[in-house]
């Protein structure tokens, strides 16, 4: 792996590090590479911890794309929708643990894995397409119903408000928040416990609980609803 995003797998465990130099954006660059270090370390680890060598998680969608090449919007989109569900539906356990802010695009990743850890401080997660003029497409709103808690939708979806991590791991964007740290070790050892169980029943477990949802994105995704974010 060369840019964008990097695996090392030891003892099972398959570290992705993203790296684009800035804030992690989504662009097509980094989903093509993302996408190869989740090939890799799908046929050869047990567990994966999705992470970053940056302050910031990710950004969200590459805004130069987003703004300015209108004719790629969809497309952009689409690809980050299909990535998303990769990783929403692995068959390995994915843990991600955020060292900094998941925002827009960002933050949806971030509802995507099967175990979501951030630091103290001053990280921002939230949905602020309503702030910078963007509707998000079907599965945005898939993923928000799924894992945020309900009573926290209208602020954190429709109201485009960015928490610290304290409150997005009340609002149910993480799962648990560690000092800055320790988020590797903390990560390491949810990979170990992922470990201990059962893989195949793990799988099939995981579909029973995320399929339907798995399979409307999918449905969304192949018609093209809502790809076109623009309000």
């Amino acid at each position: 792996m060369t840019e964008f995003a990097s695996c090392t797998i030891t003892d099972g465990i398959a570290v992705i590090n993203l790296d684009d130099g800035k804030a992690n954006a989504l662009s097509f660059d980094m989903m093509a590479t993302l996408n190869a270090a989740l090939d890799e370390a799908e046929a050869n680890a047990d567990v994966i911890i999705l992470t970053s060598r940056r302050a910031a998680m990710c950004a969200g969608f590459d805004l130069n794309v987003m703004r300015n090449e209108p004719d790629k919007v969809a497309d952009m989109v689409g690809r980050g929708g299909r990535l998303m569900l990769r990783i929403f539906t692995s068959n390995k356990p994915i843990i991600i643990a955020s060292p900094g802010h998941g925002i827009a695009a960002g933050c949806l990743l971030m509802l995507t894995g099967d175990y979501r850890i951030g630091v103290e401080g001053e990280s921002r997660y939230g949905l602020n397409e309503s702030a910078i003029g963007m509707v998000l497409p079907p599965y945005g709103i898939d993923l928000a119903r799924f894992k945020i808690n309900n009573q926290h939708l209208d602020r954190c979806f429709v109201g485009a408000e960015l928490v610290d991590s304290a409150t997005a791991q009340e609002f149910g964007i993480l799962d648990e928040v560690a000092a800055s740290d320790a988020l590797m070790a903390r990560a390491m050892e949810k990979a170990q416990e992922f470990q201990k169980l059962d893989g195949k029943a793990y799988t099939g477990n995981k579909k029973l609980v995320r399929g339907a949802m798995a399979e409307k994105i999918m449905a969304d995704l192949e018609a093209g609803t809502g790809l076109s974010v623009g309000t």
